[in-house]
């Protein structure tokens, strides 16, 4: 016999929404026995505007390097800076 699901409240914010969930377990309110993976292939990561001080001789190099790849600076660096990051996690 399957158990009784109790119905979640309307919200009025995603504040208040947020404080439900954070006090109450989803289990009385979902069966997660019946959910499906989904996936979002379009959907956007975060991003976060930093400010990062180069030498700008390092920074000439980049610029150098990005446009041999015809790509911008800043996306050479993001890209580099993930290798990186993928490489020490991975090995």
């Amino acid at each position: 016999m399957s158990k009784r699901r109790k119905t979640a409240p309307d919200f009025q914010s995603e504040a208040e929404e947020r404080a439900f969930w954070e006090s109450h377990d989803s289990s009385d309110y979902v069966d997660w026995s019946k959910a499906q993976r989904v996936s979002l292939p379009n959907l956007k990561p975060s991003t976060k505007t930093i400010s990062l001080r180069l030498p700008v001789a390092l920074l000439e190099r980049i610029k150098i390097e990005a446009n041999k790849r015809d790509m911008p600076y800043q996306s050479l660096i993001k890209a580099w800076l993930a290798e990186d990051v993928a490489r020490k996690h991975d090995g």
